[in-house]
């Protein structure tokens, strides 16, 4: 039963005729009191729900009978309606515990997708759990990967909108490729989208694509990213490196899921489900507002959080035992003396500073089997003590690095498992730019 709020008797009418004939059935309730009413005798499996219901139109009505719903229905899925103008109201519903929000005037299937997404979610604990996930390519059994895994499991059969976080070098891109593999659009297109490396000046070419003549230069018809998506995954990794007008332009695509190419003024819609990951602190970057909320809460309507490796010490013989097995080095064997040692190191670059770690250790010495000796010249070896903070131990880490690279930002990122964007980030952190 999916229960309709709205004072507006034609939207009603209008919505229950969609959804009845898409064999949903669907009540309705014109006021806040009537919708109290009727969550206080029947449990709807969905909301949809106006945000004003009398002239005043600062939301106020819509968030008190949000936070009521919640307290007869916690776990049914609330989806707000609002006009584009009034995001501000869906932003401060999504912050009460909304499911998602659409702008009127809607589109039709955007919002049946909506709906479909809200209801498989919200029914998928139970059903997921006799279901295999393929999680080829990520190694590990920590808990703090597992759990991480379990809400990948979860997520990855419905269209919701994920936010993949983490510190850089943790997997977040095997986390995606997981989700989507685990997908009903797993035989669709899988688009990487490395937005940290879009200039502002290319990005609407980029992800929308262009139509010959759109410019100069343009010679041929080019497709974006998001149209190559189309029916499968966008994968937008560095989310929070976005500029402000840049955010703006996302903000449009994933809610109506329809652009315009350059050079075109035909609208091109496309069925897209959209996983983004970052290793920045978007809460923060909200409150300092250098990234949009309304935005935020779009991206994140399910957050999968990546432990870093020094979070899951367990695996990190495995890690290191798989990395030394490839084929390429002769099945090389790590001893357990070299585990140990390696369990005690920080870590900053996480999983891929451990693989270069060991990919250097067997290139240097040219054994078949490492111990410690084997690892503790090409490591940081200050290990994770009491007395030592995280941050005093990346800082001692990244100064080391740089040092051995004589100032060299690649290098000093490649031995540290980093990309450019992410060591400047922590240089500017730590004062030693």
């Amino acid at each position: 039963m999916i229960l309709i709020v709205d004072d507006d008797s034609s939207i009603l009418l209008s919505l229950r005729t969609l959804l009845r004939r898409e064999g949903y059935e669907a009540a309705t309730a014109s006021s806040p009191a009537e919708a109290i009413d009727f969550v206080r005798v029947t449990k709807p499996e969905l909301v949809l729900m106006d945000m004003n219901y009398s002239r005043a139109t600062d939301g106020a009505e819509g968030l008190e009978l949000l936070r009521a719903l919640k307290i007869f229905c916690p776990h049914t899925p609330i989806i707000l309606m609002t006009a584009w103008g009034s995001i501000d109201l869906a932003v401060g519903g999504m912050r009460a515990g909304a499911f998602d929000f659409l702008t009127k005037p809607w589109d039709r299937r955007i919002l049946l997708e909506r709906v479909a997404t809200a209801l498989k979610l919200a029914d998928n604990t139970e059903s997921t759990k006799a279901a295999s996930f393929n999680r080829s390519a990520i190694i590990g059994s920590d808990p703090a990967l597992l759990r991480a895994l379990e809400l990948a499991e979860r997520v990855a059969p419905t269209d919701a909108s994920v936010l993949i976080t983490g510190e850089s070098g943790t997997g977040k891109e095997l986390i995606a490729e997981a989700v989507h593999r685990n997908s009903r659009r797993a035989d669709k297109a899988f688009v990487k989208v490395n937005l940290g490396g879009v200039p502002q000046t290319l990005f609407e070419s980029e992800m929308f694509g262009y139509r010959k003549g759109a410019f100069t230069g343009a010679v041929a018809d080019r497709t974006g990213r998001f149209e190559a998506a189309d029916g499968g995954t966008i994968f937008l990794d560095e989310i929070g490196e976005l500029d402000a007008p840049s955010q703006v332009k996302m903000l449009r695509v994933l809610q109506e899921q329809s652009f315009e190419p350059l050079g075109s003024s035909v609208t091109r819609h496309v069925d897209v489900r959209v996983v983004c990951a970052t290793n920045a602190n978007l809460p923060k970057m909200v409150a300092e507002h250098s990234f949009r909320e309304d935005l935020y809460y779009r991206i994140n309507l399910v957050e999968i959080k990546i432990p870093p490796l020094r979070e899951r010490a367990s695996d990190i013989g495995v890690l290191a035992r798989h990395f030394a097995s490839a084929p390429q080095f002769g099945n090389v064997e790590i001893d357990d003396d070299a585990v140990a040692f390696l369990r005690a190191l920080p870590f900053p670059g996480n999983i891929r500073e451990l693989k270069n770690l060991v990919e250097r250790a067997i290139l240097v010495s040219g054994k078949n089997l490492l111990s410690a000796a084997d690892f503790k010249p090409l490591a940081n070896t200050t290990p994770i003590v009491d007395g030592n903070t995280l941050e005093q131990m990346e800082r001692r880490r990244i100064e080391q690095a740089l040092a051995d690279a004589d100032g060299n930002i690649s290098r000093a990122a490649a031995a540290l498992g980093l990309s450019r964007p992410a060591l400047y980030r922590r240089l500017e952190k730590y004062g030693l730019q």
